[in-house]
């Protein structure tokens, strides 16, 4: 298997809304997005798959020193020797992979976020530095267009987080702010146990809608800051934005159920909210 065909696999078999989105683009770019959506994807699944925090901590090490090495000369993982012919072209810096791979560094030495700026600082790692490589990937002429997929990158986050509260409590992981919890009056021990009904009740609702309204707020930003001249370029980006948008709506209309279960939408849905957004422009 080629580097090229490695990462391309990683990517299919993800199931990630982000893959949709590739299908638009011309070879270069779908090839540069794939390969560094194939590098997050390694290293998140670091955190998520490995139950050893020691094991986990000891694989992010390795992959610091494989991205200064490989942006040294000498890459020695498949993804990487994919991304590296790329990387130059398309603005792709070692510190933009350093970044992600502290964002889950975060995630092994952290369970908890005090408040919202605490989660946002988490977030600019995981999601808004992708945004930004995601944003000059597809190309752009514009400064302020790296200031539109950084908030883009953050309401996908947030969707995220609403989508995956169940998930992340069965990892003993809470990334709703703590300060909201007790705004909202939810214990943290209700996320984590779980117990029947789910923990679902008014309380827990109020704080989902909370959520929500935010998730929703910071996707308007975000496309209000996108200026005109990268609309049609940012066009992959904006399927994104219009897929996990339709995934945040869909748990809003279920009730926020996302306690017992993880709410996600159909390939064939995904793949026609891409194509209407490639159609539309927006």
């Amino acid at each position: 298997m080629t580097p090229q065909q490695y990462v391309q696999d990683k990517a299919a078999k993800s199931g990630s809304s982000f893959y949709y989105a590739f299908l638009f683009l011309p070879p270069p770019r779908r090839a540069a997005i794939t390969a560094f959506y194939a590098f997050c994807r390694e290293v998140d699944d670091v955190v998520d798959e490995v139950s050893d925090p020691g094991v986990a901590a000891t694989k992010l090490a390795w992959w610091r020193k494989e991205v200064a090495a490989a942006y040294g000369g000498t890459p020695t993982h498949p993804v990487m020797q994919a991304l590296m012919p790329l990387a130059a072209e398309f603005g792709i810096t070692a510190e933009h992979l350093q970044a992600v791979i502290e964002g889950c560094q975060t995630d092994l030495e952290q369970t908890r976020f005090l408040d919202y700026p605490g989660l946002q600082r988490y977030c600019h790692l995981v999601a808004g530095v992708v945004g930004e490589v995601a944003a000059n990937i597809f190309g752009r002429r514009e400064a302020a267009t790296v200031q539109y997929a950084h908030r883009l990158g953050l309401a996908m986050q947030l969707t995220n987080i609403i989508r995956d509260v169940g998930d992340d409590a069965r990892r003993g992981r809470i990334y709703l702010p703590v300060n909201e919890l007790q705004q909202f009056g939810v214990k943290a021990s209700e996320l984590l146990q779980r117990e029947a009904p789910w923990g679902y009740s008014d309380r827990f609702t109020a704080l989902m809608q909370f959520q929500a309204a935010r998730a929703h707020a910071t996707y308007d930003e975000a496309l209000a800051l996108l200026p005109e001249a990268d609309r049609q370029a940012q066009k992959p980006g904006l399927m994104m934005a219009n897929i996990y948008r339709t995934l945040l709506r869909e748990i809003e209309a279920q009730g926020f159920q996302v306690l017992h279960q993880r709410t996600s939408l159909t390939p064939l849905r995904k793949l026609w909210i891409a194509a209407r957004t490639h159609l539309r422009g927006r």
